[in-house]
């Protein structure tokens, strides 16, 4: 039986893709360099569905960007029921080869467990783990990558000087397949261009989620809490 919450169960049926949004701080915020909550909204053909506002302390996200432990839940825009949350600790940043303290964030939704997703080991390209409430492998998640594993395929989206710029992505693979180069792919997160003036002058990001064909409710859900913590690890003070 899938699990979740009936908002999520609802929501997410039938669905394929889903664009997540950062809302954009106030001009003031964004000149004296001020960490505001991050806050998201969460369309479905165009038409917003969800939104979430993080729960942190001001010092942490002052100080402590992008390790900083927080808690999102992402619920309904009108009822307010709750789609599913994360809880995100604090953990050392992603560096070129990483082998202690991984980053992890666990997933629910309502009084579900939907599963978690950890760092794992590795060397030139960050990569994750994803496991559900039976601690199944179910993804393994990174960037594209080419030579082997060991770069960044910065062509996978697109010649980066043309209609590739600044797209970033994050593919789901099968666990124990080659995920080198052209290997097959489950779904993705893209993060998408924005216009030059907030790619310029915010921090305020856009994504685009493929979920895998078939894919349960809770299996979107983690992928919607995957979003916002990648967000979280690679994104945030970045500009």
């Amino acid at each position: 039986m899938d699990r979740g919450t009936d908002a999520l169960k609802s929501q997410m049926s039938g669905t394929e893709a889903m664009e997540i949004r950062q809302t954009r701080k106030g001009w003031c915020q964004e000149i004296l360099g001020c960490e505001a909550k991050t806050e998201f909204k969460y369309f479905i053909d165009g038409e917003e569905r969800f939104h979430s506002l993080e729960e942190t302390d001001r010092f942490c996200r002052m100080c402590c960007q992008p390790i900083h432990p927080f808690k999102t839940s992402v619920k309904e825009l009108n009822s307010e029921e709750e789609i599913m949350a994360l809880d995100r600790p604090c953990a050392c940043c992603a560096f070129p080869c990483k082998c202690c303290s991984y980053q992890t964030a666990s997933f629910t939704s309502g009084s579900d467990d939907l599963g978690r997703i950890e760092e794992t080991y590795y060397y030139c390209i960050p990569t994750f783990n994803i496991f559900d409430q039976e601690n199944n492998h179910r993804y393994v998640v990174h960037q594209p990558t080419c030579c082997a594993g060991t770069c960044v395929n910065c062509c996978a989206e697109g010649n980066p000087c043309g209609k590739g710029c600044c797209k970033v992505s994050f593919r789901f693979y099968e666990p124990g397949q080659p995920t080198d180069g052209d290997a097959p792919y489950l779904g993705t997160i893209l993060k998408k261009p924005k216009s030059l003036k907030t790619e310029v002058f915010t921090d305020a990001n856009a994504f685009d989620v493929t979920f895998p064909k078939n894919a349960t409710a809770a299996v979107k859900g983690i992928f919607i809490g995957t979003s916002v913590f990648l967000n979280a690890i690679f994104f945030e003070g970045e500009d």
